[in-house]
């Protein structure tokens, strides 16, 4: 079970959002580059990176701070970036640049034939992060739910080829109030790629509870609020995790 730490970036800094919501932002870090490189320190085996600005403004908008994270853990960490990816020329750049993988959120439910040719052009290098409430995805940063289900979509984009599919649950985003376990492993259990859990990790009984569930297709967990706020041990909940793989 990978725990993936989140690097939340907005205007240059380090922030989490309570459900999505750019004006409940909390700073906890000037310097990204300084905050990749502590999480590396602490065992992370993979980074999840959000350019928020970018999310919300449909266009990459802290590059800068991007290109120095992956300057800073080279080659070993594997880094996965998402947030106002539309187009193949901004894809091309990040994994010329070193970024592993692609995330593709509102371009890939408003237009599916851009994540197929990006499927095509970048094969292994592209996810789909499909967020969802009450089962319905959201597109837009959130703040437009859509009638789509989100099993029959993400059935549709392991069609195209993704890498695999992070599930965020935003009702429960950036609350604390635990990872929507049942709704997750619904979605692995009707998949052959890889689910990624996200939203609500509240604490080492999460971990737990995902470990227990791995089996029917869940990699890993970005690990967000709980890790910054203190809730979780990121260093103990990766150890734990571990321990309950080889169990």
């Amino acid at each position: 079970m990978l725990l993936i730490p989140a690097i939340d970036l907005k205007d240059g800094h380090c922030v989490r959002l309570i459900q999505g919501d750019m004006d409940q932002a909390t700073t906890f870090g000037e310097d990204p580059t300084e905050m990749a490189l502590s999480w590396v320190k602490k065992g992370a085996r993979r980074l999840h990176l959000v350019d928020l600005n970018g999310a919300f403004a449909g266009k990459p908008q802290n590059y800068n701070a991007i290109r120095a994270i992956l300057k800073a853990v080279g080659d070993d960490i594997p880094v996965q970036l998402g947030g106002g990816i539309r187009d193949l020329d901004t894809i091309e750049k990040y994994i010329d640049g070193g970024m592993r993988y692609i995330i593709v959120g509102t371009a890939a439910v408003k237009n599916p034939g851009f994540l197929k040719d990006a499927c095509s052009a970048f094969g292994g290098h592209i996810i789909v992060g499909l967020d969802a409430k009450d089962g319905k995805v959201a597109t837009d940063g959130w703040s437009k739910l859509t009638g789509h289900e989100v099993v029959d979509l993400a059935k549709k984009f392991e069609d195209h080829g993704v890498e695999s599919i992070i599930y965020t649950d935003i009702g429960r985003d950036g609350m604390l109030s635990g990872i929507n376990v049942e709704a997750t492993v619904r979605l692995a259990q009707a998949l052959s790629i890889p689910v990624i859990a996200s939203g609500g990790l509240s604490g080492m009984k999460d971990i737990e509870d995902l470990c227990a569930v791995q089996n029917e297709g869940i990699e890993g967990v970005i690990c967000g609020r709980a890790v910054y706020s203190g809730d979780l041990d990121f260093e103990k909940a990766q150890t734990r995790a571990d321990e309950l793989d080889a169990a």
